[in-house]
């Protein structure tokens, strides 16, 4: 029993920094030795006020201004200051807890967040706030929120503070929020590059394709300064060939696993196709309506009702696609097929406005394809213009796998920094 005992009071990260490695495992603490309750009471403010709002676990602490007097019955408000913690209630088994950021000190809340203060002898709110991050943690704050779906599971606080974590000293907690927090500084450095990229791009989107109604651009080289007007068609004007795929049946397991790439949907989102992970067999190719497409062909998702509906990728890779699939084949004589996917990976809102199906809820088909306009400089011109922006496409997708490695990263640093904890609250 003893043994058993220690196993789960006595824990030990698999990684730790040197000046730690002979200090004493990490203990599982009650919440209610960490943070002690707190109530800064004030009389209720006049309607509207800016209250603090915490709805979802990973998204921390928001200011949002009261939507309606209504909402704000009650007689008095709570003050929440920095390094508080304050848990919504309503929303606590999803996560809905976070540790107050310098900028909303001062913000006011109602008796549905209630507030905490940190003993800093025990635990540290810079260490804490990658604790309550916590898969185990959160499930337990679902454990004590007793009820059905959404707003019927409400928080159990005197149960709340009966919740174990597992610390090390306030020392050893520290040096692993400055390790945490410069890799999350990182992180956010980062995803400005990614976002700073994605900025230019779009910018450069508006201007080196005409406006609506405008026939040149207001972005040109300058080899193409002369060149004249830009050539309004359709899509079925430049392209001889635009099709949907199609699904082998699914119960016929001949069609199925078989030499030939098969493509779904969901994989449009990869923008640049390289490997689909579906293949089917030359009897599932001859017994439905899919067909072998070649490679650089332009693909709109014409159907759902997620993001994938209008999403434009292009294989480069022959494949076979689903019926949701709308493939154009190149056309060299008349376009660039890298210039013919800028174009409609920019007009995302436009394609998805035009489903058909009223309202958007439809969906897209190859006649709505056909018939969308373009407008077309010279050959030369598309193809200057498509490097560019599949230069700028490089650097973004460059960018962006180093911070998928940074939050790889972090992930596995997490779970060696903290003891792996398999044990369930009870």
């Amino acid at each position: 029993m003893s043994n058993k005992m220690d196993s789960v009071n006595n824990l030990l990260p698999k990684l730790r920094f040197p000046e730690f490695q002979n200090s004493p495992a990490w203990k599982k603490t009650p919440l209610e030795d960490a943070v002690s309750p707190v109530v800064r009471q004030v009389e209720k403010p006049e309607n509207p006020y800016t209250g603090l709002g915490i709805r979802s676990h990973g998204k921390g602490t928001f200011l949002k201004p009261l939507e309606s007097p209504e909402k704000n019955a009650m007689e008095y408000l709570y003050e929440v200051q920095s390094d508080d913690l304050i848990v919504n209630i309503t929303f606590a088994w999803e996560g809905a807890i976070a540790i107050v950021k310098q900028g909303d000190s001062g913000a006011l809340v109602s008796h549905r967040f209630p507030t905490y203060t940190f003993n800093r002898d025990v635990a540290i709110p810079e260490f804490f706030q990658y604790v309550i991050l916590d898969k185990r943690f959160i499930y337990n704050l679902g454990v004590i929120s007793p009820g059905g779906a959404g707003r019927n599971r409400v928080l159990n606080k005197n149960d709340f503070l009966k919740l174990t974590v597992s610390v090390p000293s306030t020392v050893e907690q520290q040096k692993i929020a400055d390790c945490l927090t410069a890799l999350d500084d990182l992180i956010a450095a980062q995803s400005q590059k990614v976002e700073a990229l994605q900025a230019y791009k779009k910018g450069l989107l508006q201007n080196l394709f005409p406006a609506d109604g405008e026939s040149v651009p207001r972005l040109r080289f300058p080899e193409f300064q002369s060149a004249g007007e830009w050539e309004e068609k359709t899509i079925g004007q430049i392209s001889e060939n635009i099709t949907a795929g199609g699904t082998p049946n699914t119960s016929k397991k001949e069609y199925w696993n078989g030499n030939i790439r098969w493509m779904n949907s969901g994989e449009l989102n990869y923008k640049r196709v390289y490997e689909v992970q579906g293949r089917i067999t030359e009897k599932g190719l001859q017994n439905s309506s899919t067909k072998i497409i070649p490679s650089h062909c332009v693909l709109i998702g014409l159907a759902g009702q997620g993001k994938t509906r209008g999403t434009v990728a292009m294989n480069m890779i022959e494949v076979c696609t689903n019926q949701s699939i709308a493939a154009i084949f190149p056309n060299e004589q008349v376009y660039y097929s890298d210039f013919l996917y800028h174009n409609l990976d920019n007009r995302y809102d436009e394609l998805r406005r035009i489903s058909a199906g009223g309202e958007g809820r439809g969906g897209l088909n190859l006649q709505i394809i056909k018939s969308l306009k373009i407008i077309l400089p010279s050959l030369p011109e598309q193809q200057r213009i498509a490097e560019l922006l599949s230069a700028i496409d490089e650097q973004i997708s460059a960018q962006g796998e180093v911070l998928a490695a940074l939050k790889v990263h972090k992930k596995g640093l997490m779970q060696g920094l903290f003891p792996s904890m398999n044990e369930v609250q009870e």
